[in-house]
């Protein structure tokens, strides 16, 4: 089975053609800066275009398109419910019918941690486990589940999307979501800076002298002996297997798959976060796995086959 797919992110989009569990061929698109889907998908269309022309083949010799995007989505009406202003016209966009119209392929929209999470069930770390919920580390911090077999969607799609988003810490920081303490506030790719300005002797550290305080920076700094790096790691580390722990009791998962792009720390944050679910989680059937993310960037474009099959 032959797919196009496409990962919309908040500043760029890649188009690929994905085969079964391989990636044919793919193109990256930055945003244009006008903040609109209607600026992009003309060049998203482009883009396709040009991989079939390169390819030799034709729409038709495709499944369908899958279109995977930040922000919560009505995956049974193929429309964006909110794009957390990252695209401004995200809620009045027929995707749809620009599919159609562009390539007479049908369509399926789906929020981009359930397509990671299909990812890297269909050809990654979740395989063999069909109860399963995913953690993603990054700017933000996104999450998703699938129960038996099937993601995990709600009443208003927002179900298991936002485990980030569960409170750690009483009496913490304000959310962008509106609540506080919230694991994202508190230990996030946008919240580490403030977190960290505030930190007893943040000024006197190495970290202060960083062009950017990014978490590559503070475990670098943290290994390196910067002890400010290392207390904020430290807590980052607790915030983290806090919210995987809430995930667990919330969620049944036989496996816990953790991605993002703060996981290329993974030799430091995976034993952590191992060891605290092995301690703090009741599970008396057995032990919760906690595994890293296997498919990096290409989790959301591979998760295209078992959507469409569905």
């Amino acid at each position: 089975m032959k797919a196009l797919a496409i990962d919309l992110g908040g500043t760029h989009a890649r188009c690929a053609m994905v085969e079964d569990q391989a990636i044919l061929r793919a193109k990256t698109l930055e945003a244009d800066g006008t903040g609109t889907l209607a600026g992009l998908l003309p060049r998203v269309a482009d883009a396709f275009r040009e991989l079939l022309r390169e390819a030799g083949w034709q729409p038709n010799d495709f499944a369908g398109l899958a279109f995977s995007s930040c922000g919560l989505v009505d995956s049974s009406a193929g429309r964006f419910l909110s794009a957390k202003e990252k695209w401004t016209d995200a809620e009045q966009a027929d995707v749809p019918a620009w599919c159609r119209r562009e390539f007479s392929l049908p369509m399926k929209l789906e929020n981009d941690a359930r397509m990671a999470l299909l990812g890297e069930w269909y050809a990654g770390s979740g395989r063999g486990f069909d109860s399963i919920v995913m953690m993603t580390l990054g700017t933000g911090i996104g999450g998703a589940a699938m129960i038996e077999g099937k993601l995990l969607r709600g009443k208003h799609f927002q179900a298991g999307n936002l485990g980030g988003h569960q409170t750690v810490q009483l009496g913490g920081r304000k959310c962008m979501c509106g609540n506080i303490g919230c694991a994202e506030a508190e230990a996030a790719g946008w919240s580490l800076p403030l977190v960290a300005r505030e930190w007893p002797g943040f000024a006197e550290s190495a970290l202060a002298r960083e062009p950017r305080v990014d978490f590559e920076a503070l475990f670098r700094l943290a290994q390196a002996g910067d002890s400010v790096a290392g207390e904020i790691r430290d807590r980052c580390l607790h915030v983290w297997a806090a919210a995987a722990v809430g995930l667990v009791h919330a969620f049944d998962p036989e496996v816990v798959i953790v991605g993002g792009g703060i996981m290329k720390s993974s030799g430091a944050i995976l034993p952590f976060l191992r060891d605290y679910v092995r301690s703090h989680t009741w599970t008396p059937w057995g032990r919760v796995e906690v595994r890293a993310a296997a498919l990096g960037n290409d989790a959301a474009l591979l998760g295209a086959i078992p959507l469409l099959s569905a």
